[in-house]
């Protein structure tokens, strides 16, 4: 039987290993196509693909167990549960994997793009640039069809030529400046608020009017430090949490 094939990353050693194996593990599963096989790779052959040991990689297969997107089996091996319920609170670790992770795994409906003015309260973030790159999408659980949280991307206009709609579709947006486009990705800074539902956001989330969502605001940077994207997300507030771990090292 032919098994999954993860992607691969580079481990980041001042982050849990376990943690960075089980998130890129995580949206490699999330961001599979429907005709991969469901089996996954032994442990011993997943360790030697991430480059980390049995113990590790075993505590990564873990936390995939406990949020339900694989079952494991004495003698069968470890399987991806393809109707997995998707609504696992939002970790913020440090790690782009991570974030690539914690955006995968949910059904994207575009509601729209093109290219529009730079919005006021983003012009510090792109300097000199009178127009960027606008998508928005829509995202819904896969197995209820429930909307969850509905996403605006500003990007630089000379990457928005380079992205293919229908990427976003199964992809977020990280993914694609890194995976896609071939964007080094420096770092990601994350600001996370409680705000109440607008009439756009309290139709398109299906939640009343004025009912508490997370608005978070994702800014993407290269590694020269230029901003390449800003996500701008709204999430229902009875169905994401955010928890956030600091590395004391």
């Amino acid at each position: 039987m032919t098994s999954f094939a993860p992607d691969s990353i580079v481990l980041n050693r001042k982050l849990p290993l376990w943690y960075q194996v089980s998130q890129s593990l995580r949206a490699s599963i999330l961001g599979r196509s429907p005709r991969d096989p469901l089996r996954l790779p032994t442990e011993e052959q997943l360790a030697g693909h991430y480059g980390v040991s049995v113990l590790t990689m075993r505590q990564a297969l873990k936390e995939l167990e406990d949020e339900g997107l694989i079952t494991r089996h004495r003698r069968r091996g470890t399987f991806i549960e393809p109707h997995a319920r998707r609504g696992a609170p939002v970790r913020l670790l440090g790690s782009v994997d991570a974030i690539v992770a914690q955006q995968s795994g949910m059904k994207a409906q575009l509601l729209g793009h093109g290219r529009g003015p730079v919005p006021s309260e983003l012009a510090e973030h792109f300097p000199h640039l009178p127009e960027v790159g606008t998508y928005h999408r829509l995202r819904c659980d896969e197995k209820t069809g429930e909307p969850t949280n509905h996403a605006r991307n500003y990007v630089r206009p000379e990457l928005a030529e380079r992205i293919d709609v229908d990427d976003l579709a199964r992809w977020p947006m990280t993914k694609v400046l890194r995976d896609v486009v071939g964007m080094d990705i420096g770092r990601i800074t994350d600001t996370v608020e409680a705000r109440l539902a607008d009439p756009e956001t309290a139709r398109l989330l299906e939640v009343p009017l004025l009912s508490p969502i997370l608005h978070y605001t994702g800014i993407t940077h290269d590694t020269a430090g230029r901003v390449l994207d800003v996500a701008v997300i709204h999430y229902r507030g009875d169905r994401f949490s955010f928890t956030v771990t600091l590395d004391a090292t």
